[in-house]
């Protein structure tokens, strides 16, 4: 019966993750309260291990722990209940114990009693003469253990431990970690993040096998890293399947990171969690006080992120991917905003030309961002970040309403150009996209043939069920569809065959050194143009900077080109006064320059070729 009752004290210990943890400032606040009540030099908060007691905080003691056999904190304890010793010399049990032999002479100590009734260990007193200990400085004793338990529970209860893997959590590292910077100054340490799985890994094991399986995944991992990082180390829980430990201090860079990759994957070969996870780790080297702990684990998950190319993977923080991260994840929460800014967002224009006839057929709107504090930010940067996120079906539909606006205006001006717009993998996996595009035509009265829908091979593979379901009712509603990019993805051909599209536009990487009929560019080029028309697509080539080029895709029979040759991307206000300048016959009703939308205007529209030239355009200066 005593080895239950001792085995359930120690449980109830062990659950609480406070051995071997870092001094805290909570918990030495009460013991130095106490060796100024008693006004005796040593005073500690001491946990009873199985054989040891531990100090999770001390006054006037250089050692962490002493061995448990005749400590008197063991006996407070097992006992729960004070005890006083006003004189080692004369006290038949403990005069010979390692403390009494050391001198100290007085010992007054109340236990740390849980909830449930068990003893951690005590709040304790020492001197080194022989005394007494008046009521009321028991009953303050008393009170000052209740404080320490009263904050050994906060400390469980709000947060510092997670109740699935029993870890110490963020908030644990954060003040574990501020602890020893106030302890060890300008000590050198590495903080190690164990990323376990991505969040779309997490969220298909839950869909599969249930959240009970993802909760067993995670115990089974913080039991592997508690493990790996041996007794007197400590783990912590920082997120849904993020792990996170420090270094031993002052350790070679090299050497360690090579002890970390080998004990990494001796651990991970005997664990299920590799069969279903990609696994990478982070380290972040710091100095203790230089770096505060929030940024030293940011830094540590940044890292670990790098390394999720390869599975089980090991990086080390870089300054320069970090700086990308947090500009990326500032570009992301600044652009919601932009959504319901006034003067954040803008749509540009950029003609596509029929290369047989050098008309005008349709245009290009191309999504433009105006940062308040950073001014143009590139979409080659913004849109990738924006189209992993939940912005996505927000983004797509702030430019399908101004692209319908627009050709509402364009319309009213005798404009009758089409209009296409780019759409993401991520909106082809809402329900309600073809319905809600119709709508958007319908109730401005627009013709479904004016739109048309730019979309990837790449976002097509992506679901390529759903996305030729959605790609189906949109074309049966009449709306244009293009392969953007084409060449590029990993779409098969038996796939492209299905596919309800008009359009191929062919990327700009194939065409931005082709300037003649003698190289590999124009080998390619040709077998892709016939490809696609044999598959009965239009061709439209992306990227069209001189006149060689356009005289060879003439040549090929491309239909239609774009690019800097005939014009950048135009503000509304300058894509009206370039159709009027070059007299295109998408002006069925002329063009009054008065009715034009007033826009910011950017970008000088040049000069396509006089009608008596050979029918090619020629450069244009914008």
């Amino acid at each position: 019966m005593r080895d239950y009752q001792e085995g359930a004290r120690l449980n109830a210990l062990y659950q609480l993750n406070l051995l071997d943890t870092s001094p805290s400032e909570s918990f030495d606040r009460i013991t130095r309260m106490a060796s100024q009540i008693f006004g005796l030099p040593v005073a500690a908060v001491s946990l009873t291990d199985h054989d040891r007691q531990w100090f999770k905080s001390r006054v006037g003691v250089d050692r962490c722990s002493i061995p448990r056999d005749k400590a008197p904190c063991s006996q407070v304890a097992e006992s729960t209940v004070p005890l006083v010793i006003e004189d080692f010399l004369v006290d038949p049990y403990y005069a010979d114990s390692l403390l009494g032999r050391a001198g100290t002479r007085f010992y007054a100590g109340v236990p740390l009693v849980t909830g449930d009734g068990y003893g951690l260990g005590a709040l304790c007193v020492l001197g080194t003469k022989p005394r007494h200990a008046s009521a009321s400085e028991m009953a303050a004793l008393v009170d000052l253990a209740a404080m320490v338990m009263a904050q050994i529970e906060l400390q469980h209860a709000f947060g510092r431990v997670d109740p699935i893997s029993g870890l110490p959590t963020r908030s644990q590292f954060r003040d574990d970690v501020a602890d020893l910077a106030r302890d060890h100054a300008g000590q050198r340490r590495f903080a190690v993040v164990i990323d376990l799985a991505r969040d779309d890994q997490i969220g298909r094991i839950a869909r599969v096998l249930g959240g009970l399986r993802v909760d067993d995944l995670i115990r089974e991992a913080s039991t592997a890293v508690q493990r790996a990082l041996g007794p007197g180390r400590t783990a912590y829980h920082v997120g849904t399947a993020q792990f996170a430990f420090l270094s031993p201090p002052n350790v070679d860079e090299a050497s360690y990171l090579h002890m970390l990759a080998t004990a990494f994957e001796q651990t991970r070969a005997g664990s299920s969690v590799r069969l279903i996870t990609t696994v990478s780790v982070g380290v972040r080297p710091f100095v203790l006080g230089e770096v505060s702990a929030d940024d030293v684990l940011r830094g540590a998950a940044s890292a670990a992120q790098d390394a999720k190319g390869a599975d089980g993977a090991i990086a080390v923080y870089s300054p320069v991917s970090d700086q990308a991260q947090r500009r990326q994840f500032m570009l992301l929460k600044d652009f919601g905003v932009a959504l319901t800014s006034s003067d954040q967002l803008r749509l540009v224009y950029q003609p596509r030309i029929e290369l047989a006839t050098s008309r005008c057929v349709g245009a290009e709107a191309l999504l433009r961002w105006q940062h308040p504090q950073l001014g143009d930010v590139s979409p080659a940067e913004f849109i990738p970040i924006i189209e992993q996120s939940s912005l996505a079906r927000a983004t797509t539909q702030w430019v399908l309403d101004a692209a319908l606006e627009q050709l509402v205006r364009w319309q009213a001006e005798g404009i009758h150009l089409p209009l296409s717009i780019n759409i993401s993998a991520a909106n082809l996996s809402e329900e309600d996209l073809a319905e809600r595009i119709q709508h958007g035509l319908q109730e401005r009265g627009l013709a479904s043939h004016l739109l048309e829908l730019e979309l990837t091979e790449s976002a097509i593979m992506d679901q390529p069920e759903r996305a030729l379901a959605t790609l189906r009712e949109l074309s049966s509603a009449g709306i244009s569809l293009a392969i953007d990019d084409f060449g590029t993805g990993h779409s098969s051909l038996a796939y492209l065959q299905r596919l309800p599209a008009d359009v191929v536009k062919i990327d700009q990487a194939f065409v931005r050194n082709l300037t003649d009929a003698a190289g590999p560019d124009f080998v390619l080029i040709e077998t892709m143009v016939a490809l696609a028309h044999k598959l009965g697509f239009r061709v439209v080539v992306e990227g069209v900077e001189t006149a060689a080029t356009a005289t060879v895709l003439s040549a090929l029979d491309c239909e239609e080109a774009q690019g800097f040759l005939f014009a950048k991307p135009l503000e509304c206000g300058a894509f009206a006064g370039w159709l009027e300048d070059h007299r295109q016959p998408a002006f069925r009703n002329g063009l009054n320059r008065s009715k034009v939308t007033p826009c910011a205007e950017s970008a000088n529209p040049g000069a396509l070729p006089d009608d008596e030239n050979d029918g090619l355009p020629k450069p244009i200066v914008c």
